[in-house]
């Protein structure tokens, strides 16, 4: 997968899945604009493991409609132009609805909505426009198998990626008259920092066992999924909802 002379933001890639997608991205010839809100230790240790020149940094609260406007602005000085973007930052909160107070649970909903919803759809309104300029580019937004099989603990995260998947193939139909062609990929648990403590938990061998091969993704399995498609090679797979759940959820 060649991805020489493109240039592509992937939201919290400074751990996890999206840090494999930056080295993934870098070593296929991209040039790569990685971006943080808290960890900026953690961001600077991805950007000195890429590979090629021209890389950057930039941070912002992406649930923040301002500070997204104002990533692009400083985005525009750092990069020539957009012709990718990954939507990958998310939260997890744990707040089943027998057990959390009702604050708690309102906070719950407003932090993961603004994150993993409304985030995703601030970014896409900035980085369509940059695309519109220079002919098109891809999306690639970063769901979950939770917004088909339902989220029984963490209904707020359930909920917004299912809205991320309706917002994917909308905007799927609306850009490729464009040339932006929109892509998600759904996995199922990742070997991640955010999923570590349930997976060293007393859940993590039923988890595991969930799969046929016993086992959860490795975050290179899911970079190697988005480099794919985010190639040239996958116009027609525009508006698709690829599962990579290692088949522990199947849906039809």
């Amino acid at each position: 997968m060649d991805l020489c002379g493109k240039t592509a933001f992937i939201t919290g890639s400074s751990r996890g899945i999206g840090r494999q997608i930056a080295i993934q991205f870098a070593k296929a010839g991209a040039r790569v604009a990685l971006h943080y809100h808290k960890r900026l230790k953690e961001a600077e240790a991805v950007l000195a493991d890429l590979t090629g020149t021209g890389h950057c940094i930039v941070q912002g609260n992406v649930a923040d409609p301002q500070q997204v406007k104002t990533m692009f602005e400083i985005l525009d000085e750092k990069m020539p132009a957009l012709d990718i973007l990954v939507n990958n930052a998310g939260i997890y909160h744990y707040h089943p609805i027998i057990s959390t107070e009702y604050d708690a649970w309102q906070q719950s909903w407003y932090e993961t909505l603004g994150t993993n919803l409304m985030g995703p759809a601030y970014i896409i309104y900035q980085a369509v426009s940059r695309m519109l300029k220079t002919g098109g580019g891809r999306i690639l937004n970063i769901s979950s198998r939770g917004a088909f099989r339902g989220e029984p603990d963490a209904p707020a995260y359930g909920a917004a990626k299912a809205g991320l998947n309706a917002l994917s193939q909308s905007m799927a139909l609306a850009l490729a008259p464009e040339g932006i062609m929109v892509y998600t990929i759904a996995p199922g648990f990742v070997d991640t920092d955010m999923a570590a403590p349930i997976l060293s938990g007393p859940k993590g061998s039923s988890i595991r066992e969930q799969s046929p091969l016993n086992r959860v993704a490795d975050p290179l399995e899911i970079a190697r999924t988005a480099l794919f498609l985010v190639s040239d090679e996958t116009e027609y797979l525009t508006g698709c909802i690829i599962d990579a759940n290692g088949a522990s959820y199947l849906r039809t």
